[in-house]
């Protein structure tokens, strides 16, 4: 889907990874030059922005009342269109070192189940965020793209973009998807997960921030080679009382079963339903993972066990929405082909 307008003759290429955790701005002759939380702190009172990105993050949790921490983006797609406009804006001027008159061509991965009111609303915000053009991708063909997998070739290349708020499974072979899955459970229903586990079981309150880094810290897939603990700052649900406790990673990998088990479903169902053909080529190839999900303790371990197909993380495997994306920019024909209508 791609709109034009006159200002396009003077544009700075873009390329936006608009995720529910991170944005990535990739800008073409550059790399990446932005990657930041996608949160905004706002003041209650005045309506006013308080901070953006890193520093809006860090306010998570210790916020006095008056400011509202939120995430304008939720399961891969835009919940509240006000502060993803501004996000945008924020992160394109950041990208362009505040200059006030650039109206960049923008290439946006998006998930590939979007629907049309959520496509309209990554369009509309991008163009009020100055844009001159914007075009929409998929995000696992990008990511696909971004992990350098031989997609343009006639053969089956399968990719797993575990993000924050959604997980994309696709089957690629000549630049088209041959399967395609959007998955709305990512790394923030992980860390979710984790915050009503230790509520549940242990009557031990913790925030969003704290979930995340027991996650990356001891969280897993499949039991660790070597055991890990983690000590715990929190609140008793019972006396309201900060508390600390110590748990080891068989506990976090009890409360991260039920999401590591739906992505492992929806990964045999792709395989299922791809051509055999296809199947042998991802067999001997192997199944790429990406996303920031990818980095969870031993899952591609689990992933090869269930499934018997080889499986390796990218290189980068945070980046390889925006790096597929930012390869793009130099062939705008190319964009126009691939993009969503």
């Amino acid at each position: 889907m791609n709109f034009r307008s006159p200002l396009s003759l003077f544009s700075d290429d873009l390329a936006i990874d608009l995720g529910t955790a991170n944005t990535l701005v990739y800008a073409k002759g550059k790399g990446i030059v932005v990657n930041e939380p996608s949160i905004v702190a706002i003041n209650k009172a005045t309506g006013e922005v308080e901070a953006v990105g890193k520093q809006a993050k860090d306010m998570l949790g210790r916020a006095p009342g008056n400011i509202v921490v939120i995430r304008p983006m939720r399961d891969g797609v835009i919940a509240d269109f006000k502060v993803t406009e501004y996000l945008l804006n924020y992160f394109i001027l950041k990208a362009h070192s505040r200059k006030m008159m650039v109206h960049p061509r923008i290439v946006i991965g998006v998930p590939s189940e979007i629907t049309q009111v959520e496509k309209r609303a990554v369009i509309d915000s991008a163009f009020r965020a100055h844009a001159s053009e914007v075009y929409l991708v998929e995000q696992a063909m990008m990511a696909a793209n971004g992990a350098d997998m031989p997609v343009n070739e006639p053969s089956g290349n399968m990719v797993v973009d575990i993000g924050g708020g959604t997980t994309e499974i696709a089957v690629i072979s000549l630049s088209g998807m041959v399967y395609a899955c959007s998955l709305r459970m990512a790394g923030n229903q992980m860390d979710e997960a984790i915050m009503q586990h230790l509520k549940n079981e242990y009557n031990f309150l913790i925030g969003e921030r704290t979930a995340e880094a027991i996650k990356i810290e001891i969280g897993s897939a499949c039991p660790l080679d070597k055991p890990l603990t983690m000590k715990v700052k929190g609140r008793s649900s019972i006396d309201g009382v900060p508390k600390t406790q110590i748990f080891d990673d068989s506990e976090i990998r009890k409360a991260l079963s039920g999401c590591v088990d739906t992505i492992l479903k929806a990964i045999r169902t792709a395989l299922e339903y791809t051509p055999p053909e296809l199947s042998a080529d991802i067999v001997d190839r192997g199944i790429v993972l990406t996303g920031g999900g990818s980095l969870l303790n031993n899952l591609d371990r689990r992933i090869r066990e269930e499934t018997g197909v080889p499986v390796s993380i990218a290189e980068d495997p945070l980046a390889s929405v925006v790096l597929g994306t930012g390869k793009m920019l130099t062939d705008f024909r190319l964009v126009r082909r691939v993009a969503i209508e």
